[in-house]
C-alpha cells in the first residue's frame, strides 16, 4: 500500500459506506419485489400480466434503471477512492465483476422476458408456453436476488477493514 493520508482514507470510507448502503435497500427492494410483486404478476399468466404494463400496472422499469445507474456510479467511486488500498481494492474488483456478470444476466435474460411478458398481456395470442417461462424466470429470480444478496454482503468486511485501517 503507498502512503494513504487521512483525507484519502475518509473519502475511502464515504464511497465504500455509500455504495454498501446503496446496495442493501436495493436488495430490500428486490427481496419486496421477489417475495411481494413476482408471485402476483406469475400466478396466472398471462391474466395478470397487466400488472407490468406501463401506467396500467406497477411497471418498475425506471425505478430498476435509476436505482441501477445510481448504485453502479457509487461502486465504480468506491473502487476508484479504494485503488490504493490494495485488500479493499482488489476485492472490490472481484465483487463488482460478479455484480456486473449478474447485470449482464439481468440485461440479457430478465429483462427481455419482461418485455416478452408485457406484450403479451397487450396481445394475449402471443402467449407460448407461459407456465414454464414464468415458473422459471421467477427461479432464476431467487437465485440473481441471492447472488446481488451475496455480493452486498461481501461489502461489509471490506467497510471493516477500511475502518480499522485508521487504527
Amino acid at each position: 500500500m503507498e502512503n494513504i493520508t487521512a483525507s484519502y482514507l475518509t473519502r475511502a470510507e464515504i464511497w465504500l459506506c455509500i455504495t454498501t448502503l446503496i446496495y442493501f435497500l436495493m436488495n430490500g427492494a428486490q427481496i419486496f419485489e421477489t417475495l411481494v410483486f413476482v408471485p402476483k404478476w406469475t400466478a396466472s399468466p398471462p391474466d395478470n400480466f397487466k400488472l407490468l404494463l406501463d401506467g396500467q400496472g406497477a411497471s418498475l422499469k425506471i425505478f430498476w434503471i435509476v436505482f441501477h445507474s445510481l448504485h453502479e456510479i457509487t461502486f465504480i467511486l468506491a473502487i476508484i477512492f479504494c485503488w490504493k488500498i490494495d485488500p479493499v481494492r482488489n476485492w472490490l474488483l472481484i465483487l463488482f465483476a460478479l455484480h456486473f456478470a449478474v447485470r449482464v444476466w439481468t440485461l440479457s435474460y430478465f429483462a427481455p422476458n419482461i418485455i416478452d411478458f408485457q406484450k403479451v398481456a397487450e396481445s394475449p395470442s402471443l402467449a407460448k408456453d407461459l407456465i414454464n417461462r414464468t415458473s422459471l424466470w421467477q427461479t432464476l429470480n431467487y437465485v440473481r436476488v441471492a447472488i446481488f444478496i451475496a455480493v452486498s454482503i461481501g461489502l461489509v468486511p471490506l467497510c471493516i477493514k477500511l475502518f480499522n485501517l485508521r487504527h
